[in-house]
């Protein structure tokens, strides 16, 4: 038995190598082409996720003509000088980075398939909150999908970046046409991947004992609205785009 435990600890070791190897880079090396059975490697990976009712809610674009990935850049590009002028004060970060990207992977889904999972489909109040549950399963089947990918790219020694900024409807119509995508479906994620511009750097992750909770939470980890205020204007900018050692 402590043979097998062994064993089972040199493949945990080996997958926590992957994990904190697996970092966020927003320029990577435009010259580099990724080759086709890495994109299969990475999405072999990401279609073994787990998923509601089993019912693999994914569908997977895989995007290497520069033109096309030059339009999706120009529409994030677009967005990102809209939040300027609302002056929301997010640090945005730099969307041309995307054009860069020598790997990029359109993630979509399709929500009729939260059918597939408990509803009443009788217009209900009961049958509401069924729903809104469905679309938190379909999403995280999702979001598995694409951290299995995530994974796979950065096993194979790629820095990644997850685009998430495309829930807005306008989001949608740029992104659909542009590539061929049914309108029953939505671009839910884009995946960028490639060998970084620049040496990559490891950003601040909270300690395991801040997140961790035994049997009951522990009421010294809940902040208050005042508390997140404060982490949002004073520590938000820091964490998001800073080498973890210069976050203090």
């Amino acid at each position: 038995m402590s043979q097998a435990i062994e064993s089972e600890r040199s493949r945990y070791d080996a997958l926590m190598d992957v994990v904190e190897r697996r970092m966020t880079v927003r320029a990577f090396d435009p010259d580099y082409v990724v080759p086709k059975d890495h994109y299969e490697m990475i999405l072999e990976a990401a279609r073994h996720a787990p998923s509601g009712a089993n019912a693999q809610p994914w569908h997977f674009i895989v995007v290497t003509d520069q033109a096309l990935k030059n339009e999706i850049m120009e529409y994030f590009r677009a967005e990102q000088v809209a939040r300027a002028k609302l002056k929301m004060k997010f640090p945005t970060p730099d969307y041309r980075g995307l054009a860069t990207s020598p790997g990029l992977i359109v993630v979509a889904s399709d929500f009729r398939w939260t059918k597939a999972f408990p509803v009443l489909n009788d217009g209900s109040d009961l049958d509401k909150m069924y729903k809104e549950n469905a679309e938190r399963i379909l999403l995280q089947s999702v979001a598995a999908a694409t951290m299995s990918a995530h994974l796979a790219a950065a096993a194979l020694g790629y820095n990644v970046w997850w685009v998430t900024a495309i829930g807005q409807e306008a989001a949608q119509k740029a992104m659909k046409p542009l590539l061929g995508i049914p309108e029953e479906l939505s671009v839910l994620d884009i995946m960028c991947f490639g060998p970084a511009a620049k040496k990559p750097y490891k950003r601040w992750k909270k300690k395991l004992d801040e997140v961790v909770n035994w049997n009951r939470f522990d009421q010294s980890h809940f902040m208050t609205d005042a508390e997140i205020d404060e982490w949002i204007a004073r520590t938000r900018h820091k964490v998001m785009y800073r080498d973890e050692s210069n976050v203090d």
